[in-house]
């Protein structure tokens, strides 16, 4: 094969491997948060500081649930910090850290999913089993926004979606002033909204499947999610 060739059929790899892992982590995310957001009470474990919100809310309508808000703040600091530090260690081996943190994720979520059905029902947002089951949870995903900073920087933001959107809209409203423009501004407007409305679309659909998903089977739906990031895990770059 001639290498160009070779270059182009790589750079393609590349490209449907990225779109694969956006898609893949978009409906992780969407997934998780919705239905940790049902089953525990209205607790985020992905959009964390979305809490904070929440907490004001129920401070003034004088409702449970403060003390678990309270604490995924820190349980999503610590799991990022850990996340860095495990990467970091894994860099100085020359290992690629993105599946085996990939991996750990996918550990936290079996964790938040048999400690869930193992206390399942929970009782009350701030009992002793929620607030468990809940920081396993943010656990999970502060790994999983510790990776999107860390080894898939170069892909959409894949747990929070408004800055995905604000972008997405932007890069339409330019194409249609550009028009079918070849290179510069147009082509980068066409990249950016070729990986972020394949991810917004996934966390949208697996918000709706986590929320059917938790109502049917309890937390034993998160074995969905868990099955995607073991498919993710190989697909993985092994330098990244």
């Amino acid at each position: 094969m001639p290498a160009g060739s070779a270059q182009a059929s790589a750079t393609g790899f590349r490209a449907q491997r990225d779109l694969a892992t956006g898609i893949g982590l978009g409906f992780v995310a969407g997934f998780v948060d919705a239905a940790g957001f049902v089953a525990l009470f209205g607790l985020f474990t992905s959009h964390v500081t979305g809490n904070f919100v929440l907490i004001g809310a129920e401070l003034v309508s004088t409702s449970g649930g403060v003390l678990a808000k309270l604490l995924a703040l820190p349980a999503f600091v610590l799991a990022v910090a850990a996340t860095r530090l495990i990467a970091l260690a894994l860099e100085r081996r020359g290992i690629g850290p993105l599946r085996w943190l990939l991996g750990l994720q996918a550990l936290l979520l079996g964790l938040f999913c048999g400690v869930g059905l193992a206390l399942a029902p929970l009782h009350a947002a701030d009992g002793l089993d929620a607030i468990t089951v809940g920081m396993l949870g943010v656990a999970a995903m502060g790994v999983q926004n510790a990776i999107a900073r860390l080894s898939l920087a170069h892909l959409a933001a894949t747990t929070v979606m408004t800055v995905n959107v604000t972008q997405a809209v932007i890069d339409a409203v330019d194409l249609l002033r550009l028009g079918s423009r070849a290179g510069g501004p147009a082509a980068a407007a066409r990249g950016r909204l070729g990986r972020m409305l394949p991810a917004v679309a996934a966390f949208a659909l697996g918000a709706i499947a986590g929320a059917f998903g938790v109502a049917a089977l309890s937390f034993g739906c998160l074995v969905l999610p868990i099955a995607v990031l073991a498919g993710l895990i190989p697909l993985a770059d092994p330098e990244r």
